[in-house]
């Protein structure tokens, strides 16, 4: 997310024309727009990541309702 985030400021800075941003060559926006769409669609899947996040998602949904099933027996 930084990476898009960064993308984003980077490609208004260029656009606007501000500071040192005016000389900025827009392939190095096109670039890092690159890196994040291969990071994206390729390299967080082989990591890992994408399932890991899943799995966190569910492991807390499991917590809150073992939590909430003890709570209403006391």
């Amino acid at each position: 997310m930084p990476l898009i985030i960064l993308i984003a400021i980077l490609a208004a800075l260029r656009f606007f024309e501000v500071w040192r941003f005016a000389q900025l060559s827009w392939w190095w926006i096109v670039g890092l727009m690159v890196l994040a769409f291969v990071w994206f669609e390729f390299i967080e899947g082989l990591l890992g990541l994408d399932k890991r996040k899943a799995h966190d998602v569910d492991r807390k949904r499991r917590e809150d309702r073992v939590r909430q099933r003890f709570d209403k027996r006391k």
